[in-house]
Order: C-alpha cells, then structure tokens, then sequence
C-alpha cells in the first residue's frame, strides 16, 4: 500500500510497547517518525489532553499510519503485516501463526501489564518485588512453551511477532534483576535476537528521547 506520509511514532524510549513497534517499523525497512512522549517529565505527557485524542488510554505508543491511529503494539504489529511489503510477522502456517500469538499474548497480556510503569508506580516501595515476581510467574510459563516451539527464534526459524515481544520483556526482566539463568531458551533466544540489527537500531539506548547517560 502506497502512502504520502510517513508513519508517525508517539513513544517513549523505555517503552516495551514502543520498543515492539520500533522492531517492527525496523524489520519491515518502513521508514517512520517519532516523537517522543515522556512518561515522567510533568507528571507524564501522556495524560494531556492533546494525547488523550490520539490514544484515550493515555499509553504509549499511538501510530498515525494511513490516515487512522492505532494504540496497541500487536494490532500495530498485525497491521503492518498485513499491508506493506517485506519479512513477515506472522507465519503463514496456521499453526505456527496461532503458536505466535499465543507467545506474544503471553507476553504482551500476562507478564508486561503487571510491571508497566503506571502499575509499578502505584506498588510504590515493592515495585522491585512484585515486577520480579509476575515476570517470574510468567517466564515460568513461557520456558517450556518455547522449548516446544523454538528454533533459531521463538518459533521456528525465522522472525516473528513473538520475537518482537519477547526481547523488550527480557529488557525488562534484566531491569528488575530477574534472574535469567533460571530461562535457559528464553536468554538464548534474546542474544540471538539482540545480534539483528532491526534490533540493535530499535533499543531503548539509541532513540532520539534516550537521556545522555543511558545511550549506547
């Protein structure tokens, strides 16, 4: 599909949801535009009302693509898949397309929302604790399902949405010092990943919003 416009990012660097979307722009070769929502700076930029249009969640990230605006990563995620050219997201295999989306959604609806920034600030203190605890629960859930699906990736050999889901998640574990000895598949999986440059380009250390002290 033809457009007159690039695609417009509205993220944040740190952003696992952000990042998702980033790896995809990046793999599919879609040149795009950013701008940067801070999620801290002024009580977070994205609960003004000029935000508010653009994704009533008041969540990063929102895409304006095609003449519509999108604010959930997979359906981002999908929809790129399903109109521009290039690596596909999703197998073609049912199979191994349902075997992605359940992978991704594991990720993206089991683990990732307990340990997101506007839930860890309302922990308050224990936000180390309980971030370390739900991702554990689900990585423990998600080891064995990748020991069963995974090849060189998540499943199979080649990319997919579910890989894209699982490095920013891994990004986060290792924030919150889970232990990632205990996931032997999912490390291995990760560094594998982090040697692609759709990837490397993408990483919350090279964005136009990362502070000085966190870039690569």
């Amino acid at each position: 599909m033809a457009t007159q416009t690039k695609p417009v990012l509205h993220g944040y660097f740190r952003s696992s949801c952000s990042w998702r979307v980033r790896i995809a722009f990046a793999l599919k070769g879609i040149e795009y535009d950013q701008v940067p929502v801070n999620l801290i700076k002024d009580g977070g930029q994205q609960r003004t009302q000029e935000y508010k249009t653009l994704n009533p969640m008041q969540q990063v990230p929102a895409v304006e693509i095609d003449g519509i605006t999108l604010s959930q990563s997979l359906a981002v995620i999908q929809y790129l898949d399903e109109t521009r050219p290039g690596a596909r997201l999703l197998p073609t295999d049912p199979k191994r397309r349902a075997h992605v989306r359940v992978i991704s959604d594991l990720i993206a609806s089991g683990i990732q929302p307990l340990q997101n920034l506007y839930v860890i600030q309302k922990i308050g203190a224990e936000k180390v604790q309980w971030s370390q605890h739900f991702i554990d629960r689900g990585f423990q859930a998600l080891e064995p399902l990748l020991k069963q699906t995974a090849g060189k990736y998540c499943v199979g050999d080649e990319i997919s949405m579910a890989d894209i889901c699982l490095v920013p998640q891994v990004f986060n574990a290792e924030r919150f010092k889970v232990d990632m000895e205990q996931y032997p598949t999912i490390k291995r999986l990760n560094q594998t990943l982090l040697e692609i440059d759709a990837f490397k380009v993408s990483h919350p250390s090279n964005q136009p919003d990362t502070p000085a002290d966190l870039r690569a």
